[in-house]
């Protein structure tokens, strides 16, 4: 019998979307992979290993506990911990020797005393974390150059738009290279960064030293439209099986609340999956399951545990058989737009519950 619920993850996949993207780059800018929400629902240090295999050669996450799970994984890499620290994050951070970012000197003035190295972030139009101001971050810069301990490696920004809006993507590099290129005249060798996987892909003057992909080296479109429209690869699949086979007459109902009431006789699959794996409930009559080669749809309220499909009135599926939720044509795009998402969402959203398994091209990893 499958598994109640299976996240299997094409490591070799990751790879060759790596390699693919790093094909994009302008000379001498290198990739640093976001292995940030445990991989973006793949897990975190396989997909590391896999990215760096591809050719990327820094790391980021977004937290102190992301960092140190990396670590206690064995994963040595350069990494990045791109989000805001606390006082009590903090040490987990240092301790998983991983570089951190700044715009205030007061943050600055917590470090000191303590190697770490350090990345000045300017907000160009995100408007998050950052300082809105060039002669902020340029003092922060320098503050950091001042303090024991610390060492200026790089600065940076975040592109609000790159997966549509380019003219706005024209605007923040427009802030941003002046306070760069400051910055890099100030303290040669540190890096510049900005692109995220859609500016990879759509903005080559945002390259500079170094891009971070994420979603793209999943396989997944930033654009939210077609993977192998931009040489991607979807790395994950998501599987469950059919657990109960049962007759359903006209007038009949499946689910909580009666939402799907047969219209005439059919059969009614129920697969052991649901909203605690990532199976959002707004899928509810709202969705296609695969099995055996053919799509059914998604009827009835998704339960906490269990989705229930339609498969007509002659069925072919029986118990036992594989369903497939995404993978094999079924992507994370299309059911992100059934419900005005988007397939960060999806993949992020598959929870801890659903086993992972690891392979390359079909052979176990």
């Amino acid at each position: 019998m499958p598994l109640r619920a299976l996240a299997r993850v094409n490591l070799a996949a990751i790879e060759r979307n790596v390699a693919r993207l790093r094909r994009e780059l302008s000379l001498g800018a290198e990739l640093c992979a976001v292995v940030k929400a445990d991989g973006y629902g793949h897990g975190a240090a396989p997909a590391a290993r896999a990215a760096l295999d591809g050719g990327a050669t820094w790391l980021a996450v977004a937290t102190a506990e992301e960092a140190a799970s990396l670590r206690a994984e064995g994963v040595d890499a350069r990494v990045l911990i791109m989000g805001a620290l606390s006082a009590e994050e903090l040490p987990v951070a240092l301790a998983a020797n991983a570089d951190v970012v700044a715009w205030d000197q007061r943050f600055v003035d917590a470090l000191a005393g303590t190697p770490v190295r350090v990345h000045v972030k300017l907000d160009t139009g995100m408007g998050r974390l950052g300082t809105r101001s060039a002669d902020e971050a340029l003092a922060v810069a320098d503050r950091v150059t001042t303090t024991k301990g610390l060492e200026l490696v790089g600065a940076m920004t975040h592109f609000a738009t790159a997966d549509d809006d380019q003219e706005f993507v024209k605007r923040q590099l427009s802030a941003f290279e002046p306070v760069a290129e400051s910055l890099h005249e100030r303290h040669p060798g540190i890096v510049i960064h900005a692109a995220n996987s859609a500016a990879t892909l759509k903005a080559p003057a945002s390259h500079f030293d170094l891009v971070r992909c994420g979603i793209a080296i999943y396989g997944c479109d930033p654009m939210n439209e077609d993977p192998s429209a931009r040489g991607l690869e979807p790395a994950l699949e998501l599987s469950s099986y059919v657990a109960a086979v049962k007759h359903a007459r006209a007038g009949e109902s499946v689910g909580y609340g009666r939402r799907f009431v047969a219209e005439s006789d059919t059969w009614i699959a129920t697969l052991p999956i649901g909203y605690a794996d990532g199976i959002r409930r707004a899928f509810t009559n709202n969705a296609e399951v695969l099995v055996g080669g053919a799509r059914y749809p998604l009827v009835g309220t998704v339960s906490m545990d269990n989705i229930t499909i339609d498969l007509g009135p002659k069925p072919a599926p029986q118990i036992g058989d594989v369903a497939t939720l995404i993978g094999a044509g079924l992507t994370a795009e299309e059911l992100a737009r059934r419900i005005g998402t988007i397939n960060y969402e999806i993949v992020c959203g598959i929870s801890r519950r659903v086993t992972r398994s690891y392979h390359r091209d079909g052979i176990d990893a």
